[in-house]
């Protein structure tokens, strides 16, 4: 049985209000630095300004991920945190939070509740829409999008600068939400700026004029990387930098006051 959800999936909506407003998106890792802290991090953010939050189900071989959230998820396990305890604390402030929510996970762990158990539990948690590097994109297609569908959950795909054409246009056909324009073909990770090479592929990605919008994501930690990827697409995501600010004060209102800072500089 299907619950109830707003007619108007939140990014969908996000999205169709922007107008010339260029998007913040953060992630941060459940369950790091407390098992606990995960609303108060949410709800922090919203406050904050933050437009769309990223909540990392933290994995014990996240092989798109960069020391600095490698490290935070394996903090998050030895704190105990699992998927069935997010999904709890999602549930608990689900009234109490207006911007959308994005899971981002390995499918190991979501293959491991089942897809319809999966995409329920988000339903139920007000989530609404997930990321997972790992899903083949024929398994996303077959087996996947059917039920995603189904209960209204966005499935954002993520493209690199290595990424075909033709890939990028079955993502764009295929998928609704955002597309997720990953600013190298590395790990996560901080940068101090954007090379010729990078801002090409940001180029190269507008020329296609995509109909989903696009968010920039590993690399954003200062005011260049900010307004490089506000420049060349509808907003940016921030991880790393976050992670570590918020790891550092143990105050998600500190750690975004600092991220602020940063990204002046």
């Amino acid at each position: 049985m299907i619950s109830n959800y707003t007619i108007v999936n939140k990014i969908n909506r996000l999205f169709s209000k922007i107008d010339d407003r260029k998007l913040l998106s953060i992630y941060f890792c459940a369950g790091c630095p407390t098992l606990e802290g995960t609303a108060e991090v949410i709800k922090t953010l919203e406050r904050r300004g933050i437009d769309m939050i990223e909540v990392g189900i933290p994995f014990s071989d996240p092989l798109a991920d960069g020391p600095v959230i490698q490290s935070a998820g394996s903090r998050a396990l030895k704190n105990g945190m699992s998927l069935s305890i997010l999904f709890q604390q999602l549930k608990s402030i689900k009234d109490q939070v207006n911007i959308p929510l994005v899971l981002m996970g390995y499918l190991n762990v979501v293959m491991h509740q089942g897809y319809e158990c999966f995409f329920q539990s988000c339903v139920d948690c007000g989530v609404s829409g997930v990321i997972i590097p790992d899903l083949p994109f024929k398994d996303y297609l077959d087996e996947v999008k059917p039920i995603a569908d189904r209960y209204d959950i966005r499935v954002i795909m993520m493209i690199t600068p290595e990424t075909s054409e033709e890939r990028i246009r079955m993502i764009d056909e295929h998928t609704s939400g955002f597309v997720y324009m990953v600013s190298s073909a590395s790990i996560t990770g901080a940068q101090s700026s954007f090379n010729d090479q990078k801002l090409e592929y940001f180029r190269r990605i507008n020329a296609m004029r995509l109909k989903n919008p696009r968010m920039i994501g590993f690399g954003v930690s200062n005011r260049q990387t900010l307004e490089s990827a506000q420049q060349n697409a509808a907003g940016a995501i921030i991880g790393s930098k976050f992670v570590t600010l918020l790891n550092e004060t143990n105050d998600p209102d500190e750690a975004m006051s600092r991220l602020y800072e940063a990204l002046e500089q």
